[in-house]
């Protein structure tokens, strides 16, 4: 269901009306980054607010209540909230003319960025480790200590963590599984249909 999410993304851009604003006369690249940027920019804004805003946190909390680190746990989102943040990110791209193209692209880079962030592969970028938000950092928005975790909010890149003042890495640090999940909520439910169905409980609140 979220790779469907992610792959509506070019989808949209070529059946909604919107005015020639988009650069289309850019190298495909320079395109490419430019949309990323953006949909950086309302992921990470929209990231930030589930975490502050107790009805976006009752969906968020689902990726939250996975407690290893594994790839295909960036993909484990309630699909609702999925749709939230994916429209934070690509709506007003769509709204200027995203090309088709372009969006089959940036559809493409969130889904391996998804991927990358959550992968518990030992590789490293050196000092872009500070730059890019990829697992190595992104480690530490998972931990399950109350306001440990309100840190590193960016898909793409922490741009915009440095902004917020939300950015914290510590390169000596090592944590194991046992220090990520959520403390309040250690019985979460790991059902996908309990997932779907929690947070419109009383207790999905967290």
């Amino acid at each position: 269901m979220i790779l469907a999410g992610v792959a509506v993304i070019p989808l949209l851009a070529s059946v909604v009306p919107a005015p020639e604003l988009w650069p289309r006369h850019w190298p495909l690249l320079a395109q490419v980054l430019v949309a990323i940027m953006v949909a950086d920019f309302g992921i990470t804004t929209m990231h930030l607010a589930s975490h502050k805003i107790g009805m976006l946190w009752r969906f968020h909390a689902v990726h939250h209540s996975v407690t290893r680190f594994y790839g295909l746990n960036g993909l484990m989102k309630h699909p609702l909230h999925h749709a939230i943040e994916t429209a934070a990110g690509v709506a007003p791209l769509i709204l200027v003319g995203l090309p088709a193209p372009v969006a089959g692209v940036l559809a493409l880079a969130v889904a391996v960025q998804l991927l990358l962030q959550h992968s518990n592969a030992d590789y490293r970028v050196g000092p872009a480790t500070y730059v890019l938000a990829l697992n190595e950092g992104h480690r530490f928005h998972h931990l399950r200590w109350a306001g440990v975790g309100d840190v590193n909010f960016g898909l793409f890149t922490l741009i915009w963590d440095h902004l917020y003042r939300t950015y914290s890495y510590d390169p000596a640090r090592r944590f194991s599984s046992a220090e990520l999940g959520m403390a309040a909520k250690p019985h979460y439910p790991s059902a996908y249909s309990a997932q779907l169905r929690y947070p419109f409980t009383p207790d999905g609140g967290c």
